[in-house]
């Protein structure tokens, strides 16, 4: 009798005790089923009102999955019962260790949760034996619950940039707290109306609040900040704007100088394949990358041209007094535009409405990395998971993932 009341304290099953135990094999995998008996005379709380009850309206069989013990999955065999509460009529009792229609213990739910944070519902389905659909129903729970509403109180920057959630050019946005680093809010779209759902969330007090958004050049974005916070400076992001100077000018000016060598096959060559020795950092270069980068630029002046003006550009965004970064940009602007290179002059032209957001980063010394980083953990997930197909569910993961640094 002893050894079933040191058991029954073990298990953790208030209002019950230990009853028979037998071992079973089905299939190959080996079960212990465990039998639990109601303790007599015991008060029992309702789970309406959460009042000590003594009248039993029925009681129902129900099979409860538990923690595995060493090689056997367990299975519990509970008398689930409803209590005649006097104020909430019929209710199941309220139990510590199992909830109201849960067919696996809190501490099964708890493991299961804590697995799924390091690898997918299908692995942890596996290893427990469970249904991949109560696994993610178990984690969905545990995350809602965990999380919980997002503080939007005091948010006064953010930073908003989209991700590619399926194939086909179908995008989500992330909206991140870049000074606590922790993610504010995800949906699904790029557009006006899809991110307008942030704002919305976030209220007309919370877009009064706003100081700075950083961003990237994208159109719908802008629209939707100036015309919900139109005191918030808004933030243009280097990495941004120098992978657009890559694609618009670097690119095409060396595609238009490879064609203009004609017949010249060796010389069009070493202009062709010169694209990522262009497009990286000459620190990050290896001493003969140096050399070939070098001796392309002496003998290519367009080509020169585009890379100086480049590196030139990017000296803007490490300026913090804004009278010394328009100065800059005027001086980048006027050899741009003289410069007789078609795709540089149609590139200052286009830049220019934007120098407002660049030079606003003397002010706001802020960038994307931190969102570029949240959305190369994002691939991470989604290659984890093989895919997400609730939206609900796979941000939950993303906000868990960067819950910030209080």
């Amino acid at each position: 009798m002893a050894l079933m009341q040191s058991m029954t304290r073990l298990g953790g099953w208030e209002g019950y005790r230990l009853g028979e135990i037998r071992q079973e094999i089905r299939g190959t995998t080996p079960w212990c089923v465990i039998n639990l008996e109601l303790r007599q005379r015991v008060l029992r709380r309702c789970s309406g009102c959460g009042r000590s009850v003594r009248a039993i309206h029925d009681v129902v069989e129900r099979r409860v999955r538990d923690l595995p013990i060493f090689e056997h999955l367990v299975e519990l065999v509970v008398p689930r019962l409803r209590v005649a509460c006097p104020r909430c009529g019929p209710r199941l009792e309220q139990l510590e260790w199992l909830g109201s229609y849960a067919r696996v213990t809190r501490r099964l739910a708890e493991a299961v949760a804590r697995l799924c944070s390091v690898t997918s519902v299908r692995h942890v389905a596996q290893f427990y034996r469970l249904d991949w659909k109560t696994v993610k129903a178990i984690d969905c729970t545990a995350l809602e619950r965990r999380l919980g509403p997002i503080d939007l109180s005091s948010v006064e920057i953010i930073g908003m940039d989209e991700f590619a959630i399926h194939k086909g050019h179908r995008y989500a946005t992330v909206v991140v707290d870049p000074t606590r680093k922790r993610v504010l809010w995800v949906g699904r779209g790029r557009g006006r109306e899809d991110i307008g759902a942030f704002f919305d969330l976030l209220g007309s007090e919370g877009c009064r609040r706003l100081k700075a958004v950083v961003m990237d050049m994208h159109g719908a974005f802008i629209e939707e900040v100036r015309a919900r916070c139109p005191q918030a400076e808004i933030v243009y992001d280097l990495f941004h704007v120098v992978a657009r100077y890559g694609r618009e000018v670097i690119d095409r000016v060396r595609v238009d100088q490879a064609n203009a060598l004609g017949t010249d096959r060796a010389a069009r060559h070493v202009v062709k394949s010169a694209r990522w020795l262009l497009l990286r950092n000459a620190s990050s270069l290896q001493p003969e990358g140096r050399i070939a980068l070098k001796e392309l630029l002496r003998a290519n002046r367009p080509i020169a041209v585009a890379y100086l003006l480049r590196d030139e550009l990017k000296a803007l965004w490490q300026y913090r007094y804004a009278a010394y970064a328009e100065r800059l940009w005027r001086q980048w602007y006027h050899r741009a535009v003289r410069s007789r290179i078609e795709p540089l002059k149609r590139f200052a032209r286009r830049l220019k409405p934007y120098v407002r957001g660049i030079i606003a980063h003397c002010r706001y010394p802020l960038g994307t990395n931190l969102i570029e980083g949240i959305n190369n953990k994002i691939k991470v997930i989604k290659r984890i998971a093989y895919g997400f197909r609730d939206d609900h569910y796979f941000f939950l993961k993303i906000r868990a993932a960067f819950p910030g640094n209080g």
